[in-house]
């Protein structure tokens, strides 16, 4: 009977051995998954806090630009409407390169996310 004892124990060794294993791997995905979420959140809300001091600086860059083109044609209007021209302009190159930022953006947080 020692036979079927030695296999007994050597199968609840093997069956303790994959327990662990299986409750460590939930461990270590618990833990990569929170590790991921802090790290997007993280960046979420530095992009947004530095995105508005940005913004704030690019509205008084532009009423800027518009002032001095403005007396450079002498007139409101058209300085206004020259610096909306020239944001139209970014507007449509970045449109046409969006594939371009889609790569970038897909591999810079595919480094992040799969290390």
């Amino acid at each position: 009977m020692s036979v079927f004892e030695d296999i007994n124990r050597t199968t609840d060794k093997a069956s303790n051995i994959g327990e662990r294993y299986v409750k460590a791997s939930r461990q270590y995905l618990r833990l990569k998954i929170f590790q991921q979420l802090t790290l997007s959140l993280s960046m979420a809300a530095k992009m947004l806090v530095i995105g508005a001091f940005v913004f704030g600086g690019f509205v008084f860059i532009s009423i800027a630009a518009a002032i001095e083109l403005s007396h450079a044609v002498e007139s409101y209007a058209l300085g206004f409407l020259l610096v909306g021209g020239i944001y139209m302009l970014l507007a449509i190159l970045v449109y046409l390169l969006r594939s371009k930022f889609n790569a970038f953006i897909i591999k810079k947080t595919g480094r992040k996310f799969f290390s």
